[in-house]
């Protein structure tokens, strides 16, 4: 009964795949985070900083 519970093994080469899969994706997500963040900064413009509190 327990062996039927394990539920889908993955190989190795699976793993691999997948583990290159998730980086790839961690490594597009935070690209367009940093995109996001320098276009938003360019449109507000360089005197955003200098406002008064």
């Amino acid at each position: 009964m327990a062996e039927e519970e394990k539920g889908i093994v993955l190989t190795e080469e699976q793993k691999r795949r997948r583990r290159n899969r998730n980086t790839a994706i961690a490594v597009v997500l935070f690209g367009l985070v940093v995109l996001f963040y320098v276009l938003t900064i360019f449109k507000l413009g360089g005197g955003v900083a200098d406002r008064a509190l």
